[in-house]
């Protein structure tokens, strides 16, 4: 499996990294984008540096990088995941401003009907927000709000966590134990 992992401005950036780990410990190849904003949420809301989440992937790319493999759709990857997908982010994609490679690699999964997974981390919704939202479903990407369930008993931020990574990993079709599963 070949995975385009983008992480973009906005609060949650956590998020993006344990999805990171958890793909590299099943041995997935994973392409990396991390935005020029959230490398500054990266150092402000968490411990790791930007060395370290560049380490957790297979290979990387400058946001600006539009020659980046990850941008044309002859290079064949299964998914791109957006998280946390910032409102700037989810503007551009949902309208078809391919002006970044995250953008522009989000492009490529929706005109070659690859899985996009958006994953939006804003309280509260504007119209628009949720009118892009809209459109990227109705394009087929899969909207997935940083949401946690709370059936599975979290005890700490990183159960939550690993509720959203383990429901990005359930639409990959990807084996995990990441949280308990309802009636399980």
């Amino acid at each position: 499996m070949r995975i385009v992992v983008a992480i973009t401005g906005a609060s949650g950036v956590i998020y993006g990294i344990r999805l990171l780990e958890q793909l590299n410990s099943h041995d997935i190849e994973t392409h990396l984008v991390i935005s020029h904003v959230a490398m500054d949420i990266i150092e402000y809301e968490t411990d790791y540096s930007i060395s370290d989440v560049y380490s957790m992937a297979s290979y990387h790319y400058d946001e600006n990088d539009l020659n980046a493999v990850i941008n044309s759709g002859s290079f064949s990857f299964d998914a791109t995941i957006i998280i946390p997908c910032s409102m700037k982010t989810l503007s551009a994609v949902s309208n078809g401003y391919g002006d970044t490679a995250i953008t522009r690699a989000a492009d490529v999964c929706l005109k070659e009907r690859r899985k996009l997974v958006i994953v939006p981390r804003e309280t509260p919704l504007r119209t628009v927000h949720l009118e892009n939202m809209t459109n990227l479903s109705r394009e087929g990407a899969v909207i997935l709000p940083a949401m946690p369930g709370f059936y599975h008993k979290p005890e700490s931020i990183s159960d939550q966590v690993d509720f959203i990574v383990g429901k990005i990993f359930d639409l990959l079709g990807i084996d995990n134990k990441l949280f308990t599963k309802w009636g399980q």
